[in-house]
């Protein structure tokens, strides 16, 4: 693959699909199954060519790989594309969710059909471009854009409040990105350079380390989204289409946990070690406070939603404990979270697109009619609630093992997230699936078909997969993080030495 820019490639293929789908102008409804049909290939061709990175990427070398440069701006901002083996898996996962997104929308989307797909295929542009952007301004230029689809999705496709809910969703995340664009201009006239390999090298002095931290916190804390700036996230959710929920929930939240290892943690390693009981602080909050709020629940989506933010509680705890267990669970539980909070979101979709309501008190006794259904629905649940043989159980145990090893208390009161996580997700599946098939509404509602099934089961084989065997992910992460981690160590000894003189 030498010469050939292959994350340019897959980045930017997308695009091809929206040149085609704009090129239609016929508005039949066989015009609207080709544009359908377009943009499930162009997502599908997309994910099969991100799949040589994966087959092709050297596991053992920690740098970044796939280095792509080009002239663009001129003083120093050059087009710089690279993934290392942090950044690689989450590539793979946006263009593995991508297909099934358009796939989920195909009969549940049927207006301005062509501007949906559109929408979409240019959001995973943005999303991919985050992941592989090796230099600041073509970062912040990635990271903000995605806000643009994601907002024209909610706010034209959504529910009844989606005006509200896109107008929340948008102006949360941009209020705290423009603290992190004044922390990059501040970074570029200290260190005279927005490549973010060299920046990972920079020594930024510790008296602006802590501005620099907080500026960027600001942004990353309400993409996660972390309590308390997490609100946006449940409106942002129930007004989307099933297909928003899913890369919101699988692929835009992890965009901020992705910056906190990018650049929270090996370029301010001293502002993220004096920090680090704040994270701790907020992520127990969150993991306890939106998991009792999830009880309270009565609308399925928005008790998903809450989930959300508890199970990126553990994430921000992970990856501040500074530490390989906690780093290292925090990567995947990111990535498994996208599989499984993709998959329950999908989940909702199926019977709302049957029954038109997300109530939980509509549904009971689905086992009887959806037997199918109420398996998958199960495996997704346990692995929700972290069930050893899911993707869900690896991650947060290695994050509660790291975070442990940080801080004991902080590690004690998060193990009570799972407990709250049981307890929310089964009272969700038994009030659903279980008991008598009562409503007359739900006596003739049908099982899975088979586009449904094609959605789903991949996702449960993946989710069990990674669970009883999650070294594919290990292996290529390790290198990566031993380095980040190693860098982190290096400078707070520094650090503590220097000070201990004075």
């Amino acid at each position: 693959m030498s010469g050939w820019p292959i994350l340019s490639t897959i980045t930017f293929l997308p695009l091809v699909g929206v040149a085609l789908i704009l090129l239609m102008k016929d508005d039949s409804e066989a015009a609207r199954r080709n544009i359908r049909n377009i943009a499930l290939v162009t997502t599908v061709f997309t994910f099969v060519v991100s799949l040589l990175i994966w087959i092709g990427f050297d596991e053992a070398n920690p740098g970044f790989q796939f280095v792509e440069e080009a002239g663009w701006l001129g003083t120093g901002i050059t087009y710089r594309m690279g993934v290392d083996g942090i950044s690689m898996l989450f590539v793979i996962l946006t263009t593995f969710l991508m297909p099934i997104c358009v796939l989920a929308s195909f009969e549940s989307v049927t207006v301005r059909v062509k501007e949906y797909m559109v929408a979409f295929l240019v959001l995973e542009v943005l999303v991919v471009g985050v992941f592989c952007a090796l230099d600041l301004v073509l970062f912040y230029v990635f990271f903000e854009g995605s806000l643009i689809p994601m907002f024209l999705i909610i706010g034209v496709w959504g529910g009844k409040r989606r005006i509200y809910a896109s107008y929340k969703f948008f102006l949360y995340t941009f209020m705290g990105s423009v603290l992190m664009l004044v922390a990059m201009m501040a970074m570029y006239w200290q260190a005279g350079t927005t490549s973010i390999p060299e920046l990972l090298n920079h020594d930024f002095p510790a008296s602006m380390q802590g501005w620099l931290w907080f500026a960027f916190f600001a942004s990353f804390a309400v993409k996660m989204p972390m309590w308390p700036v997490h609100t946006w996230l449940p409106d942002a959710h129930v007004e989307a289409p099933t297909a928003g929920s899913v890369i919101l929930a699988g692929i835009l939240l992890k965009l901020g946990g992705y910056g906190f290892v990018r650049f929270s943690l090996p370029m301010f390693p001293l502002a993220s070690a004096d920090f680090a009981p704040l994270v701790y602080t907020l992520s127990v909050i969150a993991i306890i406070y939106t998991s009792l709020v999830a009880l309270m629940q009565e609308d399925i989506k928005k008790l998903i939603a809450y989930s959300s933010v508890a199970h990126m509680g553990f994430v921000t705890m992970g990856i501040f404990a500074a530490n390989a267990q906690g780093v290292q669970g925090a990567i995947f539980q990111m990535l498994s979270h996208g599989l499984v909070s993709g998959a329950l979101f999908l989940c909702v979709g199926v019977v709302y697109d049957r029954m038109h309501t997300r109530e939980i008190s509509a549904y009971g006794g689905l086992v009887n009619r959806m037997p199918n259904y109420a398996v998958v629905m199960l495996i997704f649940t346990m692995a929700n609630v972290g069930l050893p043989g899911t993707s869900g159980f690896v991650g947060e145990f290695l994050t509660l093992m790291g975070v442990f090893e940080a801080n004991t208390w902080v590690a004690i009161f998060a193990a009570t997230g799972v407990i709250w996580s049981a307890a929310y997700a089964l009272w969700l599946y038994r009030r659903v699936i279980f008991g008598k098939l009562e409503k007359e509404s739900l006596k003739a509602i049908l099982d899975l078909d088979r586009r449904e099934k094609v959605l789903l089961y991949p996702l449960v084989v993946l989710t069990i997969f990674f669970g009883v065997y999650p070294m594919p992910v290990f292996n290529v992460t390790a290198a990566s993080v031993e380095t980040l981690l190693n860098g982190y160590a290096a400078a707070v000894s520094t650090a503590s030495t220097v000070a201990a003189a004075h």
